[in-house]
């Protein structure tokens, strides 16, 4: 009788810190109800393992409602976009191609950024690979691409995306891809959004 006290309680605890961190995020993103389009600064980090110094470039991001995201460096010559379920990124001017249908890893990316520019409207709380987060005034994102193999992850450009946002503004902090040997980060500021 004790042990099922004790997994009742854990489990009571677990689901209303669930609530609570749904609670937070639809609160959060509540800002983007009515607007249509966000920009920021954007700052890249590209991180290799083996290498000792980071590669750190400057560019912009724009948000438009309801699913595009743009964040662009040096020019354009590097790129991360995403038109609906379409995602391409352009590395030093070489573009790649892929959309959510065919590379499932990106399905719950957009997903979540729908939902943020449709300020909450798009429910994530019953996403499988998406855990929330909250560290201080900011609500950490966390997509963990579930994979039926090995071989499956193998294959995966990205092992997780972490996207932060501040809790009481919405504003995105920044959105990490991290990889085998290392990671990409853009960090967001001067956030206009119109």
């Amino acid at each position: 009788m004790k042990r099922l006290l004790i997994i009742f309680t854990f489990l009571h605890v677990f689901i209303v810190a669930i609530v609570a961190q749904n609670a937070d995020y639809k609160k959060a993103v509540a800002h983007y109800k009515n607007i249509k389009n966000v920009t920021a600064v954007a700052t890249k980090t590209s991180h290799k393992n083996a290498v000792t110094k980071d590669v750190v470039t400057k560019g912009t991001l724009v948000m438009n409602a309801p699913s595009e995201v743009s964040i662009t460096m040096d020019g354009g010559k590097d790129q991360l976009l995403m038109q609906g379920n379409v995602f391409t990124m352009t590395v030093k001017g070489k573009k790649h191609t892929t959309n959510s249908q065919k590379n499932t890893q990106f399905a719950t990316f957009q997903t979540v950024f729908e939902s943020i520019m449709s300020g909450g409207t798009i429910d994530i709380s019953k996403l499988s690979d998406l855990t929330i987060s909250k560290q201080g005034n900011n609500l950490v994102l966390t997509i963990t691409p579930k994979t039926s193999s090995k071989k499956e992850a193998r294959r995966m450009m990205f092992s997780s995306f972490v996207l932060t946002l501040d809790s009481k503004s919405g504003e995105l902090r920044t959105l990490r891809m991290n990889e085998r040997a290392g990671y990409t980060e853009y960090s967001f500021s001067s956030h206009r959004l119109k």
